[in-house]
This record gives C-alpha cells, sequence and structure tokens, in this order.
C-alpha cells in the first residue's frame, strides 16, 4: 500500500521527468534552432567567414605574399568561425536569455543549471561541425588541399578553442546587461579579426600586435589550424595558450556569472 504524501504530486513530477540525455539534447537542439533563425547570427557565423574566404583568395587587391593563399587563409577562415559561434554568438544568446528570465526558469526545471549549460555546450560543438563542413566544402572548390594527417590534431585544437571562447562567452553574459554584452561582443570579435591573428598568421601584423596575437586565444587557434593542416603537426604552444585561456576564463565564469 503507498501512503499519500503531501509532496506526492512533486515525486511524480521527478519520477516522470525524461533521463537526463534527453533533455540535454531537447535544450541542445532548442539552442541550435535559435541560432538558425537568427538571420544576424548566421551572418556572422557562416555568410562573413565564406565571403572573406573567397575574397581573400581570389581578390588581386590584397597581396599575402604566399604562392598557396588557399593554404593560408582556409585554416584562419575555420578559426574564425569557431570563434564567432563559440564567442560572440554565444554570448549575444546567453546575455538576452539571461535578461529575460530564460536561464533563472530552465534552472529550476528537471533540466537544472548542469543540464542547461551542457545542451548549450552541445549546441555549441554540432553548429561548429556544420560551420566546419560547409567552410571546407567551399575551400575545397577553391583549391584547397590540407594534410588530412593533421586532423587529429586540430580537432584538439578546435576543442581547446571552443572552450576558452565559451568560457568568455559566459564570463560576458554573466555580468553585462544584455545590451552591453551585444556591443562588447561584436566589439571584441572586430577587433579579434583585425588584430588578433586569426585569419591571417600574427607574422603579417604590424608593429606590437605582431608579438601580441600569438598568445590571445584568436592568435593561437589560428595558429594551431594553419600547423595542423599545413602538416606541421600538434602547435604545442598554441594548445598551451588556449587551455591557459580555458582554464582562466572559465573559472572566472564560474565565480563571477550570475543566472539572473
Amino acid at each position: 500500500m503507498t501512503d499519500s504524501l503531501p509532496d506526492g504530486g512533486a515525486r511524480d513530477t521527478v519520477q516522470r521527468a525524461a533521463p537526463l540525455h534527453r533533455r540535454i539534447g531537447a535544450q541542445a537542439v532548442l539552442d541550435m534552432r535559435t541560432v538558425l533563425r537568427n538571420g544576424e547570427q548566421l551572418i556572422i557565423t557562416l555568410v562573413l567567414p565564406i565571403l572573406l574566404l573567397v575574397m581573400l583568395v581570389r581578390t588581386t587587391l590584397i597581396d599575402l605574399g604566399s604562392a598557396d593563399p588557399i593554404g593560408l587563409v582556409a585554416p584562419g577562415v575555420l578559426a574564425l568561425a569557431v570563434m564567432s559561434t563559440s564567442f560572440t554568438s554565444q554570448a549575444i544568446t546567453t546575455g538576452f536569455d539571461r535578461r529575460n528570465g530564460v536561464l533563472r526558469l530552465l534552472g529550476t526545471t528537471p533540466l537544472g543549471r548542469g543540464g542547461l549549460l551542457a545542451g548549450r555546450i552541445s549546441s555549441v560543438l554540432v553548429l561548429e561541425i556544420g560551420q566546419l563542413a560547409v567552410l571546407s566544402v567551399v575551400a575545397a572548390g577553391l583549391g584547397w588541399r590540407p594534410d588530412l594527417g593533421g586532423v587529429p590534431e586540430a580537432a584538439l585544437v578546435l576543442l581547446a578553442g571552443t572552450a576558452a571562447f565559451t568560457s568568455f562567452a559566459l564570463l560576458l553574459a554573466g555580468v553585462l546587461r544584455a545590451e552591453g554584452v551585444l556591443a562588447v561582443a561584436n566589439l571584441v570579435w572586430v577587433l579579434l579579426l583585425a588584430g588578433g591573428g586569426v585569419l591571417l598568421p600574427a607574422t603579417m601584423l604590424p608593429g606590437p600586435l605582431a608579438h601580441v596575437a600569438p598568445w590571445l586565444p584568436s592568435g593561437a587557434l589560428g595558429d594551431g589550424l594553419r600547423a595542423a593542416f599545413g602538416g606541421d603537426g600538434l602547435h604545442v604552444a598554441a594548445l598551451l595558450v588556449l587551455t591557459g585561456w580555458a582554464v582562466g576564463l572559465g573559472a572566472a565564469a564560474a565565480r563571477f556569472f550570475r543566472w539572473d
């Protein structure tokens, strides 16, 4: 015989909750749909990288100083796409979800805060796989022939870069107002694109930027992918830089992130 308890309804609700992996998967799908329906985010995460790829490879107005311009540019464009999805898009989405109370609401559901973060990270990884696939096809059409033996090293660098930029996104989204997140995230994206060594090697940047860029997560991500796909193996220094940023920014996000 089952006793009647005052909290029986709550207990039944918990018992009927879907398994954790299904809750995380549903949240990841929802997050991906949100990004794919947002035209502004699609422009910055996919359209602009494609345009930059084609422009830098086909234009004669910019001298890249390389006999293989596509081999120089393609890894940088892949790095830019990862930065756009894991940082800019994630920061803006999370910032406005926090302002609108979505984070606070989801944190009280069976999904929980841990499940919400896992869903967000899963959506970022799936979106990046789609981005990289599309950009790689476009780059191959332009003549890119990367060293496929460097794919494991590139994947390791990409994971470290994703961790670093996602942590940065959560830090911004958790401490600033949504409007501030929008402004800062876009500004940082532009600054790193122009002088962060992500699209082109740091050696092509002027003055002090050439020395600073390799220590930035953008420059380390770009250098790591160029080394992997260029047949130079794992860029250990770049991986260490990305790991350091991921640990530092992750700790700061865990300490200062506010859910409401």
